[in-house]
Order: C-alpha cells, then structure tokens, then sequence
C-alpha cells in the first residue's frame, strides 16, 4: 500500500463508501510476504513514498518473476527490476501471467513490470548529462528509475569535458540552470561533475562509471575524482549506481 491508497481508504471509510471492519481488515496486511528465499516489503511505497525495487543480479530468472508478482498481487502498481539479464527477462515473459505488462530494455538491463513509465505525468525536472555514450547504459538506469517513480527526465548525453563546448552551448545550459536537481555520469577522470557542479545552483549528484582505460581501476579513479571535488553541492554515489542516483534526484525533486 502506498500513501495515496492509504488516503483513498480513510477517505472511503468518512464516506461510507467503506465500512470499517473492511479497512482494518486491509490495514492488518502483514507489512511484508515470507517467501522463504525472500521477504518482499510491501509496505515500503507508504513508509518511504517509493515503492521496493527488486535488485536482479544474483537471483535466478524464478526468484524475479515471483517476487515480482508478489508485489504486484499485494497491490504494488509498478516493480523495477535493475540489473536483470537478457536471460531472466526471457523468463519473465514466456511465464508471467498474461494480464502482466512487461517491457525490458537490454541496454540498462532494467526491467518494468505493472504499470509502465508515462512520460505526461512525470513533475519537475531531473537533468542527467554523461561524459561520454560509453556511459549511457548506467544513465538510462538512473533515468528509467527517476520516470517510474513519477518525475521529469532530460538526457544531455556526451557532454563531457573532451568537448567541453557541447555543455557550454544554449540549449544544454538553459536545461542545467532550469533543473531541480542533476546526475552528473563519467568515468575515466569523472570531471564532469566538478564542471556542471560549478555551473549548476542545485544539487548535483555525481555517478562514477567504471569506463576507462586501467589506471582508472575499473572507477575508482572518477569516484576519487567526484569525491574531492572543489565545486560546492556536488554528493557522489557508488561506481555505476544509476539506480541509487535517480532514486535519490526523485527524492530531491519531489521535495
């Protein structure tokens, strides 16, 4: 249950529209479902305002697909599945049940299943700009996960520091200064959110990516580059956690 059904109930139950024992009856569902292998938390949408993300990597394509319909049986509208493989998407849709919409983009390997992203309803506004198109996939990841949980997204893509002009030009500026907050993705020296962090007067989340040659150590070279950096309001999350970077722009921009 998320927060607005929460309301639609109490609501119904001050018109009549619901007795009380029936709305008790719905708030005594257990706050999660012991599956054995997993306990998905089916209250999360009411008590963060964003509802669980299955986290695909490490779980067979089964364990996906059933805690997926769990969620969506307890009333959960949408379920994100990050890092999920072409193998287990395949699954997913030879044996999900038919009334269960899925789509999955290879690219990210993010999975939606329920309700799909509706790009008219998203509010406000997240920017993200990458360095580089190597950097894309962990973009889209954040983007995807930004548009499911209800915002605005704009791509500025390849705008890194090489061609620092491609940033600096009209259109992409006039994005960043109109933005609510931004997600800043690089790997190799990962400059690039010291560069928009200097221009930007929002927050700015920087997104390390492990492209680069080996001394940036798969990362590690951009996200000590993004945590040391001088241009104030700029936090950093973990190497490649675009999930972690849109879910915490959501945050910032519905505020």
């Amino acid at each position: 249950m998320e927060e607005k059904e929460l309301l639609e109930l109490l609501e119904a139950v001050k018109k009549g529209e619901t007795n009380v024992q029936d709305a008790v009856l719905k708030l005594r569902q257990a706050p999660f479902e012991d599956m054995g292998f997993a306990r998905p938390d089916t209250h999360r949408g009411l008590r963060q305002g964003a509802a669980e993300v299955i986290f695909g990597q490490g779980k067979t394509p089964e364990q996906n697909l059933m805690i997926a319909e769990k969620l969506l049986e307890k009333g959960q509208k949408s379920v994100l599945i990050t890092r999920m493989s072409q193998e287990a998407a395949n699954y997913f849709t030879d044996n999900k049940k038919k009334e269960i919409e899925f789509t999955y983009d290879a690219y990210c390997k993010i999975g939606i299943a329920g309700e799909q992203i509706d790009p008219e309803k998203g509010v406000g506004k997240i920017v993200i700009a990458t360095g580089g198109t190597s950097d894309i996939p962990v973009a889209e990841e954040a983007g995807k996960t930004a548009e499911i949980m209800g915002n605005k997204v704009v791509r500025l893509y390849d705008v890194g520091v090489a061609g620092i002009h491609r940033l600096l030009e009209k259109h992409a500026m006039d994005e960043i200064m109109s933005a609510n907050v931004i997600i800043a993705i690089a790997g190799m020296e990962g400059a690039l959110a010291s560069v928009v962090g200097g221009l930007a007067d929002c927050p700015v989340i920087a997104v390390p990516t492990s492209v680069g040659y080996g001394a940036s150590f798969g990362g590690l070279s951009a996200l000590l580059s993004m945590l040391n950096s001088c241009a104030s309001g700029v936090s950093v999350v973990n190497i490649d956690n675009g999930f972690g970077a849109g879910y915490l722009a959501s945050m910032i921009n519905k505020k």
